[in-house]
């Protein structure tokens, strides 16, 4: 059995050795380092529905689940497929009072436009990443309160979509250092 690889012009290359079979351990610390993202999405979205007695705090989840969201569909776009992201959607949906598929699609729109914009965001520095996610965030809570507004059939008031985006461009900084550490985690084991 021999290892493939890519030569400086492009082109494949076969390397003579033997791969070792993956042993258990390392097929379930590939599966974990996959799953992590939507998993921690997950247990962030519980936590903050949790009767934490903070002000905004339904606000406070939807920023966490669009910062979250954001980060890993632009950086680890593999381990947060629209799968996840719908699942996502949907739990973020049951814990809030929000009618069922708002966050979802939110989510989705936001992955999505995560995903077609990858390629130039990963390689920008973080204030430009930031300033996306802003515009981005903003945007999806207008979309969040139309689709509430449509699907609940009542001209709900703009102040709380303001302050979700407005919470969520504020809370992404905060959240992206330890993403940022878990990703680098992620990708480098050895140097963790």
């Amino acid at each position: 059995m021999s290892e493939r690889g890519i030569d400086n012009a492009g082109r494949g290359i076969r390397r003579p050795g033997i791969r070792p079979r993956p042993s258990l351990w390392r097929r379930l610390d590939v599966s974990a380092r996959i799953a992590f993202p939507a998993a921690s999405t997950a247990l962030l979205l519980l936590m903050m529905a949790a009767p934490l007695g903070l002000t905004g705090q339904a606000a406070l989840q939807a920023a966490v689940g669009l910062a979250c969201v954001f980060f890993w569909s632009l950086y680890r776009p593999a381990s947060m497929p629209p799968m996840a992201v719908f699942l996502l959607g949907l739990l973020a949906d049951l814990l809030s009072d929000a009618p069922v598929g708002v966050a979802v699609l939110t989510l989705l729109v936001l992955h999505g436009m995560a995903m077609r914009w990858r390629r130039v965001l990963a390689r920008q520095g973080f204030l430009v990443v930031w300033l996306v996610f802003s515009g981005l965030a903003l945007g999806a809570a207008l979309l969040e309160w139309l689709l509430t507004a449509a699907l609940t059939f009542r001209l709900l008031p703009p102040g709380p979509a303001i302050f979700l985006g407005v919470l969520a461009a504020g809370l992404y900084p905060v959240l992206a250092v330890p993403l940022i550490r878990a990703h680098q985690t992620l990708a480098e084991p050895d140097h963790a």
